[in-house]
C-alpha cells in the first residue's frame, strides 16, 4: 500500500484520490494546502495529516511515499524538487513543468535521489488511447489529423471582469495550450512522434495568455492540426485520415467513441472499449505498478517511455509558445 500525499484540494485532486483509492494501491495520509480550512475539509474523511504552508515539513513526513501535485502550473517545479530531494516519488498534473529547463533539472533531481517523476497525462494510460495507436499502425499512408479540445472555462468570466485567475496568468504558466492543448499535443506526439516543426496561431486575451488557438504540427508527409481553447465551447470530433479510412473519435482527452470508417467500401467499425467511470483509475494503477516494482525490465521500459514522451511534449509546448510569442514568468528564471 502506497501512502499518498497531495498538494492542492480542487476537483481534479478529489478525482485522483478517488481513483487512487479505487485501485486498492493507495491510502491518503497527508494534505498540503495554502488554505487550512480547505485542507482540513478535504483530509477529514481520510484522517489525513494536514500541512498548511510548510512544504518542507510536508516533504519530510516519514509516512508519505508519493505525492500528487495539482497546484498552479508554475509551482510544480519547486514543489516537485523539494519533495524529490526528500526521497518522495512525485505524480505531477500536466503540464508537468513550465519549460524544458525545469524538466531537465527536475529529472536530474529524480535520478540523484532514486525516485520516480511521473506526469499525470491520464489519457495516455487509457485502453482507448492504446486502441487508437494500434489502429493507426494499420492505416498505411497517413494523410493528416485534426484534434479538437475547446471547453469554456467559468474562470474566463473573472478575466472579463478585470481579474487574472491562475489558469489565465503568465505568472502561473497558464493559458489554453497549457491547460487543454497539452492533451492534444500528448496524443499527436504519442501516436505520431516528434514533429519536424511547430506553429501556433493563438488568440490572446487581456492577461497576455492564449485564450484559444490553432496549432499546426508538421511531419515529413502530413500535418496535424490541433484546435484548443478555454474561452469558447466546441463540439467537433477528432479525426485521423489515411488514403482510404478515417478514424473518428469523440475527443483525444478522454476517448469513449472510436469509429473506423472505410469510406471506399462503405463500412464502419466501432472499436472503443467502455471507459472507466473515473478516468484517472488507469493512470493511478499504472503508476502504482511501476512505483512498487521499479526494477523489473518491463517497468523500467514503461518508465523510460513515459519520461521520453513527457520530455518531448514539454519541448513541443515550449516551441509552440516561442512561435506564438508567449513568455511565462518561469521562462525568465532559469
Amino acid at each position: 500500500m502506497l501512502n499518498l500525499g497531495i498538494i492542492g484540494t480542487n476537483w481534479i485532486t478529489n478525482q485522483f484520490v478517488d481513483a487512487a483509492i479505487a485501485t486498492g494501491e493507495y491510502q491518503l495520509v497527508g494534505v498540503y494546502s495554502r488554505k487550512l480550512e480547505q485542507a482540513e475539509k478535504f483530509g477529514a474523511p481520510y484522517q489525513a495529516t494536514i500541512f498548511e504552508n510548510d512544504l518542507e515539513k510536508f516533504a519530510q513526513h516519514p509516512e508519505i511515499d508519493v505525492v500528487y501535485i495539482a497546484s498552479p502550473n508554475s509551482l510544480h517545479f519547486q514543489q516537485a524538487v523539494t519533495l524529490m530531494e526528500a526521497k518522495k516519488h512525485v505524480i505531477i498534473e500536466k503540464p508537468v513543468f513550465s519549460n524544458p529547463s525545469e524538466w531537465e533539472l527536475a529529472v536530474e533531481v529524480a535520478e540523484k535521489n532514486n525516485v520516480l517523476m511521473l506526469e499525470a497525462a491520464r489519457h495516455i494510460h487509457e485502453e482507448n488511447f492504446a486502441i487508437v495507436k494500434d489502429e493507426i499502425s494499420k492505416l498505411g499512408t497517413i494523410a493528416g489529423a485534426t484534434f479538437t479540445y475547446m471547453k469554456y472555462s467559468s474562470r474566463y468570466d473573472q478575466v472579463l471582469a478585470g481579474d487574472e485567475p491562475n489558469i489565465f496568468s503568465l505568472l502561473f504558466s497558464g493559458g489554453a495550450l497549457s491547460d487543454l492543448g497539452v492533451y492534444s499535443v500528448y496524443a499527436a506526439v504519442g501516436w505520431f512522434g516528434m514533429p519536424e516543426s511547430c506553429h501556433y496561431f493563438p488568440q490572446k486575451i487581456a492577461t497576455g495568455v492564449d485564450g484559444m488557438g490553432t496549432i499546426i504540427l508538421r511531419y515529413p508527409t502530413f500535418n496535424v492540426t490541433l484546435i484548443t481553447g478555454k474561452i469558447v465551447q466546441s463540439y467537433l470530433p477528432s479525426e485521423i485520415y489515411s488514403l482510404d479510412k478515417t478514424i473518428v473519435m469523440d475527443g483525444v482527452n478522454a476517448i469513449s467513441s472510436i469509429e473506423v470508417v472505410d469510406w471506399k467500401n462503405d463500412q464502419t467499425m466501432q472499436l472503443a472499449a467502455a471507459p472507466k467511470e473515473n478516468p484517472m483509475v488507469d493512470e493511478a494503477k499504472a503508476f502504482a505498478d511501476v512505483i512498487n516494482a521499479p526494477d523489473t525490465e518491463e517497468n523500467k521500459e514503461k518508465y523510460a517511455s513515459w519520461l521520453k514522451l513527457s520530455r518531448e511534449v514539454n519541448q513541443v509546448l515550449k516551441a509552440l509558445r516561442d512561435d506564438a510569442g508567449i513568455v511565462f514568468e518561469a521562462d525568465t528564471e532559469k
